[in-house]
């Protein structure tokens, strides 16, 4: 018979843990308790203390434009459009990439039961929201609790509970995780939108739920007659191996230092034939058939406009915005992570987009070259004409991941990533057109920038090698 046993007679952490864990519960429940009482009863202290915190923080905030923003940043990772995302994606790589049924079963129904607890409460309460002499954000519903709190504490706290096993400086991440969430109820306080104690209800409530949730996964686990271990292990411990992201497969990038020097001196030279193709298309193809080609191309188009192409053209138009071209770059890297389980086919793909959004601006800004002479459907823009930022990162993105789909997928379906880069690419180019925020000549620079940048990428990185394990190399 095993005896656990540990140094003058103490009981081992985890067990000594969990003996803390029902209790700990307790206190939790006891304490949102005491503020649903406060609330209802309308006591005056605790009234005082909200609104005095939301006046001074909203005196402090209100003024000043770059808090807003960083604030309002902030709080959307704590929103349900964001956490929604971030659920579903790694519940799908749960289930179909490393086939931990469990765990995405877990962050499933923790997240749902969060969705349901929040509207539930705030019905029963009833509270109204803050008032403030200078609003800079805008929330419906009720008040108490706070939805962001819960959910982010709920959401955040779920993951790191499942992913828990595969880190590698633990303590670091978990410190990581809380501060993300005290940072997203602070931002609810100082934008006005919550009292202190809407927040601190949130959080004493999806604590109470998360602990809840983790606790029925633990018997979950014992009921399968697997070993039940301390939660600072994570809820799955034996599954470290299969959720980490990659394989120890040794650098990623070989020579990193030659490799960097390569990419540097490749983005300088690409800078460089950009500004001169973008100085040449502005100061030297007026009255040329270039230029007559510019100008008559965006006036035929603006000739053709009907408000249903002015709505298909906008809905194309944004699929190039910075924003879904950001999030179809972090799906693609985590689904490449979670099927090829190779750090080298992310970093080619970062670097993709770290370079287009650079080489863009800095040649932007460089050339300054006037927008077509028609009337523009998007208004005013903050960047110049050359090179199309749109076009260079759809087509930057589009040619990354057929690359990388190209070298590594056998299948004939693979060919449908470079017709889907095709459709989605010209889609957005003639909307750009259409709506006249661009020359034809601006697309070439788009073309060119895709052309060398991708190019110097897939040379200097060979993003489709295999990286040998450390284990194999002699």
């Amino acid at each position: 018979m095993a005896i656990d046993a540990s140094p003058c007679g103490k009981a081992p952490p985890g067990r000594l843990a969990g003996r803390w864990v029902p209790l700990l519960v307790v206190a939790i429940g006891l304490g949102f308790g005491l503020l649903v009482l406060f609330v209802r009863l309308h006591l005056e202290p605790v009234t005082n203390v909200d609104r005095g915190v939301v006046r001074e923080l909203n005196e402090v905030v209100s003024p000043r434009s770059y808090l807003v923003n960083a604030l309002n940043g902030i709080t959307r990772l704590g929103g349900r459009p964001v956490m929604l995302w971030l659920v579903g994606v790694a519940a799908l790589l749960l289930l179909l990439a490393r086939r931990r049924v469990r765990l995405a079963v877990y962050l499933l129904a923790t997240t749902a039961g969060a969705l349901l607890l929040d509207p539930s409460v705030k019905s029963l309460v009833g509270r109204l929201r803050p008032v403030v002499e200078a609003p800079v954000a805008i929330a419906s519903g009720n008040s108490f609790p706070s939805g962001h709190a819960l959910g982010s504490m709920v959401v955040y706290g779920a993951l790191l509970l499942v992913f828990l096993p595969a880190v590698r400086y633990r303590k670091l991440f978990t410190a990581a995780v809380a501060l993300l969430v005290v940072a997203i109820g602070v931002t609810r306080i100082a934008l006005g939108v919550h009292y202190l104690t809407d927040v601190l209800a949130g959080w004493l409530l999806g604590a109470l739920w998360l602990s809840v949730t983790a606790y029925a996964f633990r018997l979950w686990r014992r009921e399968a007659g697997r070993p039940v271990a301390p939660l600072d292990d994570g809820l799955e411990p034996d599954a470290a191996e299969e959720i980490k992201p990659a394989l120890h497969s040794g650098r990623p990038v070989p020579y990193r230092w030659v490799k960097a020097t390569e990419i540097l001196t490749g983005w300088v030279f690409t800078f460089g034939i950009l500004y001169v193709v973008g100085y040449l298309v502005k100061n030297h193809t007026e009255g040329t058939w270039l230029g007559r080609v510019d100008d008559s191309v965006v006036r035929w188009l603006r000739t053709s406009r009907t408000p249903t192409l002015d709505d298909a053209s906008w809905v194309w138009s944004k699929a190039g915005d910075t924003r879904p071209i950001l999030a179809i770059s972090l799906v693609f890297c985590l689904i490449a992570l979670a099927v090829w389980r190779q750090w080298r086919p992310v970093v080619f793909v970062v670097l993709t987009m770290v370079g287009e959004l650079t080489l863009f601006l800095c040649t932007a800004a460089s050339v300054q070259r006037d927008r077509p002479p028609v009337p523009q459907l998007d208004g005013p823009m903050p960047t110049s004409s050359f090179p199309s930022g749109h076009i260079a990162a759809t087509m930057c993105i589009s040619v990354a991941i057929a690359v990388l789909i190209m070298g590594r997928v056998s299948s004939r379906w693979r060919w449908f990533a470079v017709v889907l880069a095709v459709v989605i690419t010209a889609g957005v180019a003639l909307s750009r057109l259409y709506r006249g925020m661009h020359h034809p000549t601006d697309l070439l620079g788009a073309a060119i920038l895709t052309a060398l940048w991708v190019g110097l990428l897939w040379w200097a990185l060979r993003p489709n090698a295999r990286a040998v394990p450390v284990e194999l190399r002699t």
